[in-house]
């Protein structure tokens, strides 16, 4: 099973960022811990703060992988451009994000993204990808 996992903007600083919110542990680490888990999968990393460059990743995801998670970022708020190429790629699709989004700014609780994936996980920190990576496997 392939699996891509797209991370968006300002997730390649997460050593940087409010531990309490986010994480204690970067990218990298985030995808050691999903080989761990489910090594009868290959897991594949993509960052980018660029939202042309997430969308043309989505646009290709369906021709090389079984499915995808994804942490849009900020971007999860305001890219329609994401969410039309969500829309478009096939494979089963599972929107995360590391921080509760409910309990945080009322700006952050509009998710134009998550309505192009199967769902979307909130709040568990990297155990967020984690779930996501489990349900994705029932969808696939």
């Amino acid at each position: 099973m392939k699996i891509l996992v797209i991370n968006g903007p300002n997730l390649n600083m997460l050593s940087k960022r409010d531990e309490s919110q986010y994480s204690n542990l970067n990218i990298e680490q985030i995808i050691n811990l999903l080989c761990k888990e489910f090594p009868d999968c290959k897991f594949t990393s993509y960052q980018s703060n660029i939202e042309g460059e997430l969308v043309t990743e989505i646009q290709n995801a369906a021709t090389l992988y079984d499915g995808m998670i994804i942490n849009p970022g900020a971007y999860a708020h305001t890219s329609v451009a994401i969410k039309d190429a969500l829309e478009i790629c096939k494979i089963p699709k599972i929107e995360v994000h590391l921080s509760h989004l409910a309990n945080r700014e009322e700006y952050r609780q509009t998710l134009l993204t998550a309505k192009s994936t199967n769902g979307y996980i909130s709040g568990f920190k990297e155990n967020s990808y984690l779930a996501a990576a489990f349900l994705l496997l029932k969808l696939i």
